[in-house]
């Protein structure tokens, strides 16, 4: 049992003692967040890479196993090279320093039981199928902990307040950009005279925007973490080199698509379609990199902190630069998850919600892609579940309300709802038992 921190003789061993916990028992710490935050990144692969992945899949314009492909190299890159800023926001943005430092130890706790009920809710829903929210599993984890623990003052309300308003727009936001896309893709292709053609025209420009936008995203803000800062207007010359290479790639796989003559009528939407086939998956790698860079943090944030406390002997205001081999385990634990158990939610995003084409799948995942690229860029740890559904949602609501399955869009709608819950009041438990048995 801990002296009494009545007088100054009972902070100092308060102090001594606290640190002999962090020194006697540090790295089995790291060890065990390692642990949990791979088990962790694993549920993000089962689930969240699965929604991602899924529309492209649903369309039938890339396989399961060339979906596992993508995901492991663009997931791995995205997390590597544009992780940083809503790791940080995980890290060490939500909860309040004061309570802890005196006791660091405690938030070492707590980040664990974080990871552990997070990705024990993820397992049981990847499972069920059911495409919850990693991001909504750890910040719910963190709050419960928090919460149940220290009480209302020790988290940061102000963010979490942000952080649960984006969950709100960001489905939103993405359900717009989808239904503009299939729109503008309705307008500037398929109605016109020569659809055909007009989709030769216009689909690079679509995949440079794809290239552009997530370029921008890494150099302006996702670099910075590895000692490399090139500035706004750098960035912005070295996105356009990216969005023009990116369109040449698209103009490539467009023009080594053959298409028969077989004259008007409905010929033509087939072959727009088989257009678009090659293009998504430029859209899913995009998509797949934009994941990466934000919801690795679901995984490794907690991770990061608890690394950071340990190295730092105790101290839970520090500045300690992330390790990369933080950000190289939550890229394998992801593409670990989506080659075991990801089939399953990718089958509800792909195929449930809303019947997709190559057209649509493409409009839905440049939507999403755009959408989380845009968070990552801010450092907010959105929801890329609330945006892939969101994304799918708008382009099906281009066709009229009767394209929506809204019985699994309920369904969705009430596993989202039991996450935060279900996820804090674990965690909270979690974290009484790492507790009893550390201290």
């Amino acid at each position: 049992m801990r002296p009494s921190a009545g007088n100054g003789l009972g902070n100092q061993a308060v102090e001594m003692c606290t640190m002999e916990v962090i020194l006697e028992y540090g790295y089995l710490f790291v060890a065990l967040a390692a642990v949990f935050g791979l088990f962790m990144c694993w549920g993000i692969g089962a689930n969240d890479v699965a929604n991602v992945m899924g529309t492209a899949v649903g369309s039938g314009a890339i396989t399961v196993k060339q979906a596992i492909v993508i995901a492991a190299i663009f997931e791995f890159a995205g997390a590597l090279l544009a992780g940083g800023s809503v790791t940080s926001t995980i890290r060490k943005e939500m909860v309040v320093s004061a309570p802890f430092e005196a006791n660091p130890e405690l938030l070492v706790y707590g980040m664990m039981a974080a990871l552990f009920s997070a990705a024990m809710w993820l397992m049981v829903a990847s499972a069920r199928g059911w495409p919850v929210s990693t991001t909504h599993s750890v910040v719910g984890a963190i709050v419960g902990f928090a919460l149940f623990g220290f009480g209302m003052d020790a988290l940061r309300w102000d963010m979490v307040s942000t952080i649960l308003l984006s969950w709100i727009l960001s489905p939103i936001l993405s359900g717009i950009i989808g239904f503009l896309l299939i729109i503008s893709i309705r307008n500037l292709i398929l109605n016109q005279d020569n659809p055909v053609q007009k989709a030769r025209l216009w689909g690079p420009a679509y995949i440079f925007l794809v290239g552009w936008i997530l370029a921008l995203v890494t150099f302006w803000n996702g670099l910075p973490h590895l000692g490399v800062d090139l500035g706004f207007f750098p960035s912005l010359l070295a996105a356009i080199g990216v969005g023009l290479l990116t369109a040449f790639v698209g103009k490539m796989s467009l023009s080594r698509v053959r298409l028969e003559d077989k004259g008007e009528g409905s010929f033509h939407f087939a072959s727009v379609e088989s257009l678009f086939s090659p293009l998504m998956p430029i859209t899913a790698c995009a998509l797949a990199f934009a994941h990466g860079s934000n919801d690795v943090s679901n995984g490794i944030g907690p991770l990061a902190a608890v690394w950071s406390i340990v190295v730092s002997n105790g101290s839970v205001t520090q500045t300690t630069p992330l390790a990369w081999w933080v950000f190289a385990l939550g890229g394998a634990g992801i593409i670990l998850g989506l080659a075991t158990m990801g089939f399953r939610v990718m089958e509800t995003i792909g195929m449930r919600i809303t019947e997709l084409s190559p057209t649509r799948g493409f409009a839905a995942t440049m939507a999403a892609a755009t959408t989380v690229a845009l968070a990552s860029q801010t450092g907010m740890p959105v929801s890329t579940t609330h945006i892939a559904v969101g994304a799918v949602m708008g382009v099906g609501l281009a066709r009229g309300i009767g394209a929506l399955d809204l019985r699994v869009i309920g369904g969705i709608l009430v596993s989202w709802v039991a996450t935060l819950p279900l996820a804090g009041a674990l965690a909270a438990v979690i974290y009484y038992i790492l507790r009893s048995i550390f201290s």
